[in-house]
């Protein structure tokens, strides 16, 4: 996913006049939080403060400012009684001409983000159809396969790696990481999930399947050892079991759902001390054995 400190700084290349407008305060109920930007042109935006009318005002406002000059301004809007918007919270917006220091100040912003690592094991159709579904979501998105033969055409900003051993990547991945296992190989497939429930600190471990290859995996899992309590942080079949579909598409919709919901819906991401007092990874898992 392109950065808005890239996107601006491409803009700034080019020669073009960019307002950068930034909610500097949130109170109550608001589209977006306090940190949320846009850029905008005379005739484009990039990104978004949340839509409505509290962005079109805005860009108006925004754009007089790239048209007529002056100072940089704030904007101290009520929703409900300003703009209409059943929100009814109040937001304070930051309106300035962006310089080549905004993007760096910016880029600073989003390098202390931390997007959560989500690979994709297996390059097939369900596996692109995913990392697509995922290019323009906050994931750092790594599709991994061991086939040397594949040369996948991916979205800007999904990492390949070829991998003799996959399971490797597991091994080396960063704490909270996802691992989304639809690979080519059913016999792939289990060692790639054996190895991430085992992993201690892993988020979500998800696998394609059926509840007869789910039922065969749980068989296999416990006879090397696995135990009870990584087997509950499986998610099998990827994208659940209420919509019949098999699509990719329909999956990668789907998966991408769970994705978000594990790491964004509320209270599911946890900090770090709170997951080190319970004892569990953010799967609602304790670590697996070894």
């Amino acid at each position: 996913m392109n950065g808005l400190a890239q996107r601006l700084g491409q803009l700034l290349d080019d020669n073009a006049l960019c307002a950068l407008v930034e909610i500097v305060e949130a109170q109550g109920s608001t589209p977006r939080e306090a940190g949320a930007a846009m850029v905008v042109t005379q005739t484009g935006i990039v990104g978004t403060i949340g839509g409505g009318q509290l962005e079109f005002h805005s860009i108006d406002r925004a754009r007089d400012l790239l048209l007529n000059g002056g100072d940089d301004f704030e904007i101290d809007l009520a929703l409900g009684p300003h703009l209409g918007q059943c929100c009814g919270g109040r937001v304070v917006l930051s309106v300035k001409c962006a310089t080549v220091a905004d993007v760096r100040r910016l880029a600073r912003a989003e390098a202390n983000e931390h997007d959560p690592n989500v690979y994709v094991f297996g390059a097939g159709h369900t596996g692109l159809a995913l990392v697509r579904a995922l290019a323009p979501l906050p994931f750092r998105v790594t599709l991994v396969d061991d086939r040397t033969d594949l040369k996948p055409d991916l979205p800007e900003g999904i990492a390949f790696v070829h991998a003799d051993h996959p399971e490797s990547v597991i091994d080396g991945a960063p704490e909270n990481s996802a691992f989304v296992i639809l690979s080519h190989s059913h016999a792939l497939d289990y060692a790639l999930t054996d190895r991430a429930l085992r992993a201690p600190d892993a988020a979500y471990v998800g696998m394609i399947g059926s509840a007869t290859k789910l039922a065969r995996f749980r068989q296999w899992f416990r006879a090397r050892g696995g135990d009870e309590e990584s087997l509950r942080g499986l998610v099998c079949p990827i994208g659940g079991k209420t919509v019949g579909d098999k699509r990719p598409a329909v999956i990668a919709a789907l998966t991408a759902n769970e994705l978000i919901h594990r790491f964004f819906a509320s209270g599911a991401v946890g900090n770090s001390e709170e997951s080190a007092e319970n004892g569990t990874n953010r799967s609602g898992r304790g670590r697996a054995a070894a």
